[in-house]
């Protein structure tokens, strides 16, 4: 989920590393080729996708992948845009379309160049730079036991006088949290601001990153958190319950596609390409439905669980293009600071 958790592996002995050590005379075995990515913590946590897809890929590229964890999408395009052109990352997974045009403008990536028509998301979305890997929708998630009479839509729960809280997440730091703006912006237009100012009163609380609101959300700290659509279904396969569900908003929902995309220094790096190839088939893609909890974007090999039949269906997909994202999200993003920090 862009908040519950993704990987990475290479391909390739190169006989020339193979050549230059028997040169040198070295005693050590040739070391395979690291590929390095840079993604979101819960991606690379026990639970997440991640210890399934680096195995699966080293095995068939006998190489090493390194992961480097960061908080969420929006921190590693904070912290890419802090290491520049001397970032170690071959291939950055994470990023979702909202924040595809502002990685472009970083200058650190570069067109990948392969088919990807294995690739099925909602919508148009098509990059040359950037392959989708899964999606889900934001929502909000229930406790059915807190008592809450569940709101019906995004206004509803705006204007809701019954003192519920909410626990979400800062749109500066996590990709949920920028979900959520740009919801409500999508919703409210030029009324967000008033719409925020009502929704403030609500807010129990602002994480940094998903994982910290989930948890806040499961320990009972609140009826109600900012996730996915998806959500539920972890609870349903995980821990046998349907105490959790995604409430489904008349206005409809905001879509996030999560992608991975290769930088300029993974060009030189064959094991970049021979990853994205990997992302988009089964040894990749069967991980995500129930470690990532997410719907998988590329070619399976089994369907997915039943529990992921009983999802709510949005009755509308909510999506600003990223160039209007790019455009606009600093100014959405003080318009919502000024309000919630007063």
């Amino acid at each position: 989920m862009t908040d519950l958790l993704s990987s990475h592996h290479r391909g390739f002995f190169c006989a020339s590393l193979l050549l230059a050590a028997m040169a040198l005379g070295s005693a050590q075995p040739a070391q395979a080729q690291d590929l390095t990515v840079y993604t979101y913590d819960s991606f690379t946590s026990e639970w997440g996708p991640g210890p399934q897809v680096e195995k699966a890929f080293e095995q068939a590229c006998k190489c090493d992948v390194q992961f480097v964890s960061i908080a969420d999408g929006v921190a590693l395009l904070n912290r890419l845009r802090l290491e520049g052109e001397g970032s170690k990352a071959d291939i950055v997974l994470g990023l979702d379309t909202n924040l595809t045009h502002e990685a472009k403008a970083t200058g650190l990536f570069a067109p990948h160049g392969l088919d990807t028509s294995r690739i099925k998301v909602p919508g148009e979305f098509s990059d040359d730079t950037f392959i989708p890997y899964d999606y889900s929708y934001f929502a909000f998630i229930l406790n059915k036991d807190s008592g809450i009479t569940p709101p019906e839509s995004l206004r509803a729960l705006v204007d809701d006088q019954s003192g519920l809280k909410v626990v979400i997440m800062d749109p500066r730091t996590s990709t949920p949290g920028l979900g959520l703006l740009l919801w409500v912006k999508a919703v409210y237009g030029d009324e967000a601001a008033a719409a925020w100012e009502k929704l403030r009163d609500k807010v129990l609380t602002v994480t940094p990153g998903w994982s910290e609101g989930y948890g806040l959300f499961t320990k009972g700290e609140a009826p109600m958190v900012l996730s996915y659509s998806t959500s539920p279904a972890y609870h349903v396969i995980e821990e046998g319950t349907d105490k959790y569900v995604a409430l489904p908003f008349s206005e409809g929902h905001y879509l996030q596609i999560e992608v991975a995309g290769l930088t300029k220094k993974g060009v030189e790096n064959p094991l970049a390409k021979q990853f994205l190839e990997f992302m988009q088939g089964p040894g990749f893609q069967d991980a995500i439905p129930q470690t990532n909890w997410m719907f998988p974007a590329g070619e399976t090999s089994k369907p997915l669980h039943e529990a992921f039949n009983t999802l709510i269906d949005p009755a509308k997909t909510l999506l600003f293009t990223p160039e209007e994202v790019a455009e606009k999200r600093r100014a959405w993003v003080d318009e919502w600071l000024a309000v919630m920090s007063r």
